[in-house]
C-alpha cells in the first residue's frame, strides 16, 4: 500500500450500505489480452494489519466516507506487480480496474490482466490462488491527526494497486483471483453488480 485523497441498499434483515462504480467495456469475444480479475483491495473503518509503505511505520485506517468518495478515482486506473510477489512496482502495469464497490467493510474490485502481454503471470497466479491479495496506492492523503498511533486518512485519490501474497499486505483479509470462466463477457458477476447499482445511482 503506497501513500503520497449514496447509494444506500436495505434488506428487511440487516441494513447495508452499498456505493459501487464501473466502465463500460464492449464486448470482445475471446479477446486474446483480457483476463478478468476479482478481488478485495482494501477494508474500510478498519485498522491495517501493519504499517503500510509510506506511513512511517504507522497502521492506518481509510474512513468509509474516504472511500467513497475516492472510489471514482478507482476506475480506469492499473494494477501492478513486482517480482516475488511482495510488494509495489509501479512501472509494472500488468491491468486495468474497470469496476469497483463497497460492500460492508470491503472494497471490491474488478477487472482484467494483460494476459498476452504478461503470459506468465496466469499460471503463476492460479497456483498460488489463495495466498493472493492486495494492496493500493494513494495520492494526495490527509491524515486526521498525524500524532495518533494509527493513522486516520480522512481524503484521499487512488492512483493504482499491486497484486502480492496476501501476507505481504498491509491488510491480511484481501485477495485476488482470476476469473477466466467468464472471459469474453464485458465484466464478471461483481462488476455486473457494479454497473446495476452504479445506473441507479
Amino acid at each position: 500500500m503506497h501513500h503520497t485523497p449514496r447509494h444506500r441498499c436495505t434488506t428487511t434483515a440487516t441494513p447495508m450500505e452499498l456505493h459501487a462504480m464501473a466502465v463500460e467495456f464492449p464486448v470482445v469475444h475471446g479477446h486474446p489480452n483480457r483476463l478478468p480479475f476479482e478481488g478485495v483491495l482494501t477494508l474500510v473503518d478498519t485498522p491495517s494489519d501493519k504499517a503500510p509503505n509510506g506511513s512511517r511505520g504507522h497502521r492506518v485506517i481509510l474512513t468509509r466516507a474516504a472511500a467513497e468518495a475516492a472510489l471514482p478515482s478507482l476506475l480506469g486506473m492499473a494494477v501492478d506487480y513486482k517480482a516475488g510477489w511482495d510488494g509495489h512496482d509501479a512501472r509494472q502495469k500488468c491491468g486495468i480496474i474497470t469496476a469497483a464497490e463497497i460492500a460492508g467493510d470491503r472494497i471490491e474490485v474488478a477487472g482484467y490482466l494483460y494476459a498476452r502481454d504478461y503470459p506468465e503471470m496466469e499460471d503463476k497466479i492460479q497456483a498460488s490462488t489463495t495466498r493472493m491479495g492486495m494492496s493500493y496506492e494513494l495520492a494526495d492523503a490527509h491524515v486526521a491527526d498525524m500524532r495518533a498511533s494509527i493513522w486516520t486518512l480522512t481524503q484521499a485519490t487512488f492512483t493504482g494497486a499491486a497484486i502480492l501474497l496476501r501476507d505481504k499486505a498491509a491488510y491480511r483479509r484481501t485477495s485476488f483471483r482470476l476469473t477466466r470462466n467468464t472471459r469474453g463477457r464485458t465484466q464478471h458477476a461483481t462488476a455486473s453488480n457494479a454497473r446495476r447499482t452504479a445506473r441507479a445511482i
